[in-house]
């Protein structure tokens, strides 16, 4: 999505989130040690249908703007789902007394609020007002209102 982004804040605010997701990797990889685990990735069917959700809106706006607040909306859902697991992975953690892997999770769930919260802020501020206004000139960025309403339906929630 960073390369998507016409919005240069929108494509920081992507960018930056990828470094931050390779420190939560490396927190997860500590937690799986401590536990004598193995780490390894699995399929996550509610990630797979944001995903693509993601990948519809972006081929499917007519407008960079909308592309930008629809792509924006895609993120925070992604957001709000792993803020949801990572709080339900602290409190599982301290009550099988784990702490030292709760306190991990709940490192990564305030980063995932803080980018949340950034996003939110983003949408407000520029994302939500460019897509309202149709702020890209060009014949292809004459796009319909109920795409564009389609597209920005979650970017501030």
């Amino acid at each position: 999505m960073a390369k998507k982004a016409s919005s240069p804040r929108l494509q920081a605010a992507f960018e930056e989130h990828i470094e931050q997701t390779e420190g939560q990797v490396d927190r997860l990889e500590k937690i799986f040690e401590m536990i004598g685990k193995s780490a390894r990735g699995k399929r996550c069917p509610a990630i797979d249908g944001l995903a693509e959700e993601a990948s519809e809106i972006i081929e499917e706006a007519e407008d960079d703007t909308v592309r930008d607040a629809g792509m924006l909306s895609a993120a925070q859902a992604v957001e709000h789902y792993e803020i949801s697991r990572y709080g339900t992975l602290a409190a599982w953690a301290d009550k099988l007394g784990m702490s030292d892997a709760g306190d991990l999770l709940r490192e990564t769930l305030e980063e995932e609020k803080e980018t949340d919260m950034k996003l939110s802020k983003l949408a407000e501020s520029e994302i939500n007002a460019r897509a309202e206004q149709g702020d890209d000139d060009t014949p292809k960025g004459k796009a319909s209102s109920k795409k564009k309403s389609a597209g920005n339906r979650h970017a501030s929630a």
